[in-house]
């Protein structure tokens, strides 16, 4: 006779985290050598498009980058960056033989010993690194179904250390959260390696807007937000960034940013949160779904 905790194991889905493991650190070795194809792109079609020699030489030689890493095997830059992963775990699934989270740690150790990528996690207050390039930054959702889809953004601190939070009040309104995005970008200069791209999160609690402008980045460039506020926003955002005239690795030019991507949550009746985290040029993802 079964009882009812046997029928609900018979409605879930069992991963092995071993699985999940070996996915994982695949994925991780790809990332950290592979420019994101629709990066590549958009920086082959800013390079044909840029009048200043200096900028598209830059921009050339950033695609030239990109194909030697991807060819040899190498680090596509020499950050390699913080490890941050996105899951999302369905309701259905069952995780077996171990923790998620130290699963997805030893993912990304052993992919950074084995890539020989750098390790540039440490103690912030003695400064001691860890030696893993751990512990990672994970963000879990529980969302309906029965698969589990981990994806993955090793963060370069060149452009994440010109992270910007604002908490305005609704009087400042559209307008004053527009100009800030823009002035974090003219403050941040040639820091995070322009072009870059831009991650912009409005509303929710100060930790929400920096974590759903980050989560913004993972969205495949030149694709805009579904909605039509949004992405309205996102191409103001974008032609204004771009006039500033920063230009590739800050020689000056037409393309400051490759793209604006955009994303809001509903905040309190006496805030208005604006998060803005910047992507360098060597846009690197990775996903896993099983």
């Amino acid at each position: 006779m079964q009882t009812e905790i046997d029928i609900i194991f018979a409605m879930t889905r069992e991963i092995q985290l071993s699985d999940v493991l070996a996915a994982v650190k695949a994925g991780v070795k790809q990332a950290c050598c592979r420019l994101d194809p629709a990066a590549r792109a958009c920086l082959g079609a800013a390079a044909g498009r840029e009048q200043n020699p200096n900028a598209r030489w830059a921009l050339e030689t950033l695609l030239d980058n990109a194909e030697a890493a991807e060819r040899q095997g190498m680090p596509l830059c020499q950050d390699t960056g913080m490890a941050v992963f996105f899951v999302e775990l369905g309701q259905e699934v069952r995780l077996v033989g171990g923790s998620l989270t130290d699963t997805l740690d030893r993912a990304v150790e052993e992919a950074y010993r084995e890539g020989c990528f750098r390790m540039s996690v440490l103690d912030p207050l003695t400064r001691v690194n860890t030696g893993t390039n751990t512990p990672a930054v994970i963000h879990l959702d529980l969302v309906p179904g029965d698969r589990l889809r981990i994806r993955f953004l090793p963060k370069g601190f060149g452009s994440e250390n010109m992270s910007k939070l604002y908490m305005l009040t609704p009087a400042q309104g559209l307008p004053v959260a527009l100009d800030r995005v823009v002035e974090a970008v003219r403050e941040a200069g040639s820091n995070p390696c322009p072009p870059v791209v831009v991650g912009v999160g409005f509303g929710g609690t100060a930790e929400k807007a920096m974590e759903i402008a980050k989560r913004a980045l993972l969205r495949p460039l030149g694709s805009p937000n579904p909605d039509p506020q949004l992405a309205e926003i996102e191409a103001e955002l974008l032609r204004r960034i771009n006039e500033l005239g920063i230009g590739a690795q800050g020689f000056s030019g037409e393309t400051t940013a490759l793209g604006v991507h955009a994303e809001k949550f509903p905040t309190h009746i006496s805030a208005f949160p604006v998060a803005v985290n910047i992507q360098c040029n060597a846009v690197r993802t990775a996903e896993v779904i099983l």
